[in-house]
């Protein structure tokens, strides 16, 4: 009679280590996969609004590329030119100068030709009139960059604005069901924050896009203000030196 409970008890307890192992191993977790969102799904879950955002994104592209074609030093200071407004100059040949000046307008040309066009008024004339050609294409330059500005703006804000109002719209279950289950709010909230991140997505190029040809800007203006200062340097000297010459030749004939 032990002998059959013995062998009862080790069976039951050889069961009880088996059977939990069996049961855990048909119970594996299944690895779930998450969902994927492709480009034309994310447009088509921002609506109009995104679609808004992304025509955004095509001016934005197009400014960057138009930028990055005419603001650079080829095309602000042109090879060649300073150098020969200063031969024309040096050798006293106004016109010439200012006719080259004409053949290749660019930040450069305007400088040189506002300081051509008050030659014979004096150096610091020269100097102011360039001076205020300067500020004036640079006023120019920065304002073709401002639309980036506005752009990185306004494209966040719409995309608040499409995710307050896909908020709205998720949250209106509430007036249809008294308990709605997360997964019938999860798709309203998430086309609804869609928008912000088509906005984001466009604002930050945008203004890096901005701060680069800023500070590019900058630079080229600050270049090209001293290359046209040294290009009336020669001319300065010799002005200088006729003035000397003029000044020492009344008194020369005074002591005489």
């Amino acid at each position: 009679m032990n002998w059959k409970f013995s062998y009862t008890f080790l069976m039951m307890f050889l069961a009880m280590g088996l059977f939990p192992s069996s049961l855990l191993a048909q119970e594996e977790p299944v690895e779930r996969v998450a969902p994927q969102l492709s480009l034309e799904e994310l447009v088509q879950a921002g609506g109009t609004i995104g679609f808004v955002i992304m025509l955004l994104s095509i001016a934005m592209i197009a400014l960057i590329v138009e930028h990055a074609l005419t603001i650079r030093r080829k095309t602000l200071m042109p090879m060649g030119l300073a150098e020969q407004v200063h031969q024309h100059l040096t050798t006293g040949q106004l016109e010439p100068a200012k006719q080259a000046c004409r053949e290749e307008p660019s930040f450069l040309a305007s400088l040189l030709l506002a300081g051509l066009n008050e030659v014979g008024l004096g150096y610091t004339v020269i100097e102011k009139s360039m001076e205020d050609a300067s500020v004036q294409q640079a006023s120019r330059l920065y304002r073709k960059i401002e639309y980036l500005s506005l752009i990185s703006s306004i494209a966040p804000m719409l995309g608040l604005l499409g995710t307050v109002w896909g908020m709205i719209l998720a949250f209106l279950e509430f007036t249809v069901q008294e308990n709605p289950l997360p997964s019938e709010l999860a798709p309203g909230i998430y086309r609804a924050l869609v928008t912000t991140l088509l906005g984001l997505g466009v604002a930050v190029p945008a203004l890096a896009s901005f701060a680069i040809f800023r500070n590019r800007i900058d630079e080229l203006v600050a270049e090209t203000s001293l290359m046209s200062e040294h290009v009336f340097s020669t001319w300065r000297r010799a002005q200088l030196k006729q003035r000397q010459s003029a000044a020492r030749t009344p008194s020369s004939q005074g002591e005489e």
